[in-house]
């Protein structure tokens, strides 16, 4: 039986080519995913606001809020559906780059109710019906259980915990003391939600912001993955390590 990453890959040949190509330029040899080492455990970060966890070939992401152009159009706002397309376009070249065995989505999947975009979320991920997704839900993914089900997508209502390693989707909700898990176990916890930036001052008033990864000694937080999201600054410690998405790079900080 073909494992997960084999099915991954035949699963290609039913994406349209053109977005096949976007792959090829997706890490550009100078601006390579930047390895990150927590635990024992090896995480590299791409500046596509993603990171692949290397021992158990995991896709990490938050807040995709797929839908959410199709929701503001329905509330007559004119956001074209090309944002959305390219950012199911950027998750399926982070798929073939990376060729997971699972996907963890850290909640806010999707935006809020079904439309149309969602309609072809739906079609597509029967194209990939056999990469496991596993989504923590957030407080935007309002879907009825079934959808979720019929899309395959296995539901952890607040948390998913592999080994030492939690998810969550707000660090803190439901949950005082972030750093040990359920089951008093000292955890290392990835997370989304706020949506983090960084603030970088320069010469006299000039100011600039960037999404970012935040990374203290128990916990990380994910850049939001749709390009259709703001940030909020954040305030890290100075022992924590932060790392700017500017442009196609990443900054560490």
């Amino acid at each position: 039986m073909p494992d997960a990453k084999e099915l991954c890959l035949d699963s290609f040949k039913q994406v349209p080519p053109s977005w096949l190509r976007f792959a090829d330029q997706l890490h550009h040899p100078l601006n390579p995913p930047f390895k990150y080492q927590s635990s024992g455990q090896t995480f590299w970060l791409s500046h596509q606001r993603c990171l692949f966890w290397e021992e158990e070939r995991a896709l990490i992401i938050s807040d995709l809020h797929f839908g959410k152009t199709g929701h503001f159009r329905k509330s007559g706002i004119a956001v074209p559906q090309t944002v959305f397309k390219e950012d199911l376009q950027r998750l399926i070249a982070l798929i073939q780059f990376f060729k997971p065995a699972q996907i963890i989505i850290v909640g806010d999947m999707f935006h809020s109710e079904s439309n149309k975009e969602l309609n072809l979320f739906r079609k597509w991920r029967n194209d990939f019906s056999q990469l496991p997704f596993h989504l923590v839900k957030g407080n935007h993914d309002i879907l009825d259980g079934e959808w979720y089900k019929d899309c395959n997508i296995t539901l952890h209502p607040e948390e998913m915990r592999i080994g030492n390693f939690s998810f969550r989707h707000d660090l803190q909700l439901g949950n005082p003391d972030f750093k040990t898990g359920s089951e008093g176990i000292a955890t290392f916890t990835f997370s989304g939600h706020i949506h983090p930036g960084i603030g970088i001052r320069g010469m006299g008033k000039q100011a600039l912001s960037f999404p970012c990864f935040h990374f203290s000694k128990s916990y990380c937080t994910l850049p939001a993955f749709s390009l259709f999201t703001g940030f909020i600054l954040i305030e890290p410690d100075e022992e924590d390590d932060v790392f700017a998405i500017v442009e196609d790079e990443l900054m560490a900080f």
